[in-house]
């Protein structure tokens, strides 16, 4: 990473530190996540850090609760957020369009194609976060604050009903977190993603012995 890129990180840092967040899943500690991985991807993709960088650093910097009727909108108001502050810290312009379209692009409930790699790769790194023991992790805070049951009694793993994951956290698994690797954008993030969720598949597996009447 250039040197010049690398002294802007403290100043984005320091701006998230700042920033109030609500979404218990959504927070400074998956920010940092998402860079780490970001960064990785970026490198083994060779895409431009310049617009990877920033973009996985402020992609949250408005968040909407999972319930809020206006979820679909938060990417949205962060790319616009995002660049007006990177415009008061007088951030390379020539970069504001990808990076703004790269956090907008990055959401789930915004359903917007990514057009760029660097926009691929953001996605890519956000939607990791939602895999393996830090998914687990994340699908149960987010369970516990909308008061979800852990599992139904009748059909713990979805065997033979439809999924439900307004009422239960396990459901979330099969009706959406073991779609995600398959749908990432690039070979390294799908390696990964494979990876992460077979861990998700043992700790079922470990779940089944402990909670099946044999």
């Amino acid at each position: 990473m250039s040197d010049w890129l690398a002294k802007y990180e403290a100043q984005f840092y320091a701006f998230l530190d700042a920033q109030e967040y609500v979404d218990v899943a959504h927070d400074l500690a998956h920010i940092a996540r998402v860079v780490k991985v970001a960064k990785q991807l970026a490198l083994e993709e060779n895409a431009d850090l310049a617009v990877v960088l920033p973009a996985a650093y402020l992609h949250d910097c408005v968040s909407l609760p999972k319930n809020h009727p206006e979820r679909h909108l938060a990417s949205t108001l962060a790319a616009d957020k995002a660049i007006g502050f990177l415009a008061s810290i007088d951030y390379p312009d020539e970069y504001h369009h990808a990076i703004h379209h790269a956090i907008r692009a990055h959401s789930f409930s915004a359903n917007i194609t990514p057009e760029s790699l660097e926009a691929r790769i953001v996605q890519d790194a956000d939607r990791l976060d939602a895999l393996g023991a830090i998914g687990i992790a994340r699908c149960m805070q987010v369970s516990g604050a909308l008061n979800r049951a852990l599992y139904s009694l009748d059909d713990p793993f979805c065997e033979v009903r439809e999924t439900d994951d307004r009422r239960y956290s396990i459901d979330h698994f099969y009706h959406k977190l073991f779609r995600i690797a398959n749908s990432l954008n690039t070979a390294s993030a799908r390696r990964e993603g494979k990876k992460r969720e077979g861990i998700m598949r043992d700790f079922l597996a470990q779940l089944r012995v402990e909670i099946v009447p044999r």
